[in-house]
């Protein structure tokens, strides 16, 4: 007993944390990381051409732990706005279970080793857009925008989009026309998304200083702007279809999904504004996130049920 006592006083003096494996899951934000590893893998597959299996796993592999890093070090810089939102306050670090210090280290180790490893084994390219992504995400979203403007969502929402344009480059070590318009519809996806969740949440994020859309413009604004981006990430979807990388069953899966999107939207705007508003807006959160991933799944049978029938016929 008393040298497990020692021993917990030395790791104390020297900041040493007792966070174990689901901490560090945790820190990786494994949901984000989902959606981010599907989106990319969906770019990849999009693109024209082939690359190596193994060289395309390891390609999907380090836009994971580029992701896994963004979020940890997104966790470093926000654990004090973290501590005070109830949505956040169980995260390592605000807990108590792992130092800031930790926690830095840990995101630094992993963007550096993903960056890398994409850049000897896939090609420069790809690992510059994953470099670039980490970058916005940890700096320009989370350092600099999201605390300082009502905007951080508008603009910080490229980071969550790059990453089907990281998988496209990964196999053509190019940017196409077709990366661009996966990439904007994450773009002009992310704010509706968000800012629903502001609406329910505006008090954590009151509490937190942080300026979301609701806090500022005020709520009415907000589910303007919502309708708005809601309005143009629908057409923008049909893009893949009307361009020609995308079959029949895409466009008229994502023409009606566009439509219920937009149903999502016009409750939420013309919904009162105060408590009446509560109910749509967690409502057209929830579709939000079925939306884009339905869309990029769609997609994504499609290109594979295309390429099965070629091998085929070959």
């Amino acid at each position: 007993m008393a040298l497990i006592e020692k021993n917990a006083t030395v790791d104390t003096a020297i900041g040493l944390s007792e966070a174990n494996a689901s901490d560090y899951i945790a820190l990786l934000k494994p949901r984000v990381m989902s959606l981010v590893v599907f989106t990319a893998i969906v770019g990849m597959m999009a693109a024209p051409g082939h690359i190596n299996p193994i060289l395309g796993v390891i390609a999907i592999l380090c836009i994971a732990v580029g992701a896994g890093a963004s979020g940890a070090l997104n966790m470093w810089y926000d654990s004090d706005i973290d501590a005070v939102m109830k949505r956040t306050a169980n995260r390592p670090i605000p807990a108590g279970r792992i130092t800031r210090e930790e926690v830095l280290t840990f995101g630094l180790l992993l963007s550096a080793f993903s960056v890398v490893t994409l850049g000897l084994f896939v090609n420069l390219l790809s690992a510059f857009l994953l470099a670039f992504t980490i970058f916005f995400y940890a700096v320009v979203y989370t350092m600099w925008l999201k605390r300082s403007t009502p905007q951080n969502i508008v603009i910080g929402g490229a980071a969550g989009a790059f990453p089907p344009m990281i998988g496209w480059a990964a196999v053509t070590n190019s940017v196409g026309i077709e990366s661009i318009v996966l990439f904007l519809i994450i773009f002009l996806w992310t704010p509706p998304h968000f800012w629903a969740l502001s609406l329910f949440m505006s008090d954590d994020y009151e509490k937190a200083k942080i300026p979301m859309m609701p806090n500022v413009m005020g709520e009415a604004s907000t589910k303007f702007q919502i309708f708005l981006y809601t309005l143009l990430v629908a057409p923008v979807a049909v893009l893949p279809w009307v361009m020609g990388f995308a079959g029949i069953v895409y466009g008229v899966f994502s023409i009606g999904a566009g439509a219920l999107f937009l149903f999502y939207a016009w409750t939420v705007w013309r919904a009162p504004v105060g408590a009446p508003m509560i109910k749509p807006a967690k409502k057209m959160f929830a579709f939000s996130i079925f939306y884009l991933f339905s869309l990029y799944a769609v997609l994504l049978g499609e290109i594979l049920v295309r390429k099965a029938l070629f091998l085929a016929g070959a």
